[in-house]
């Protein structure tokens, strides 16, 4: 028999570790310490924070990351974008699913109000849009507008936050995500893709951000991060910049032009439910 004294023990362990996804010791100085530095910040009001979380936090995430082979991804496979997602909440590997949980926990929102001077953020349980995300040699995401309500809520949607989970990233690589002016003439902010580096930025019909050139890292390699979005009930007024509900707005930088495959003119000319089974049966 057992008096039952181990299970208390390992529960509070659990805790602990629960309690330790998030720097809660940090979060309250950087709010304040910060919040002038990212209302500043150009193009559009961003901050960049190194070293954020503990890394052992994030070497678990990495450690059950999926494949890129890995059957839950979605392929998004377009001239403007070649990248893999995954965002089904039971399919989320357990630790990485319970880190999500903390980043939008209402302690985070908190932070994030106070950091970014937005009242009454919402946190996305479905992770739409985001979750994990994984670029491939190759891959890229043209320079675009994030799209503006919530699929199944109709939120606004008003904040993103990026953690990249790149260890040993040279620059040759590429995959640095930029940030381009309100006219798309200028790309003014680089940002390399490193690990434990965290990117907050404040969308707008003018946020022109992306990494739009193809990836060079050796094969075997990724380019991996998290992305968490975070929405408002709206407040009465209308979005710098925003024209009624819309999806992912493209945008081709100076010179640039986005070639189209057979197979993408053929995807546009296919119905969606016959081109997904299609997909899948050759897949």
């Amino acid at each position: 028999m057992t008096d039952g004294s181990e299970q208390p023990r390992a529960f509070a362990s659990d805790k602990a570790v629960l309690r330790d996804f998030l720097p809660y010791g940090k979060l309250e100085d950087i709010a304040k310490s910060k919040a002038a530095e990212y209302a500043a910040a150009r193009p559009f009001p961003h901050i960049i924070l190194d070293d954020f979380f503990d890394p052992a936090i994030l070497d678990a995430v990495l450690d059950e990351f999926p494949n890129p082979r890995d059957r839950n991804w979605t392929l998004h496979d377009t001239p403007e974008e070649l990248k893999l997602q995954s965002s089904v909440e039971n399919e989320i590997p357990l630790h990485t699913r319970h880190f999500l949980y903390a980043l939008n926990s209402g302690y985070f929102l908190k932070f994030l109000e106070k950091l970014t001077g937005i009242p009454n953020l919402i946190a996305d349980p479905h992770f739409h849009g985001g979750g994990l995300h994984q670029i491939v040699p190759g891959g890229k995401l043209a320079i675009h507008i994030d799209f503006n309500k919530h699929l199944e809520l109709g939120l606004d949607r008003r904040l993103n936050l990026i953690l990249y989970l790149n260890k040993n990233w040279k620059a040759e690589y590429g995959g640095d995500f930029e940030l381009w002016n309100r006219d798309m003439t200028q790309m003014e902010k680089r940002v390399a893709p490193l690990f434990n580096r965290v990117l907050i930025f404040t969308l707008s019909g003018h946020s022109y951000h992306g990494h739009p050139d193809p990836l060079l890292c050796p094969d075997g390699m990724t380019r991996k991060s998290l992305a968490l979005f975070y929405y408002t009930n709206g407040d009465g007024t209308d979005r710098e910049g925003w024209s009624g509900r819309h999806s992912s707005l493209w945008h081709k930088r100076p010179g640039e032009r986005f070639k189209t495959s057979a197979k993408h003119v053929a995807r546009e000319l296919t119905p969606p439910l016959l081109w997904r089974a299609l997909a899948k049966f050759s897949g």
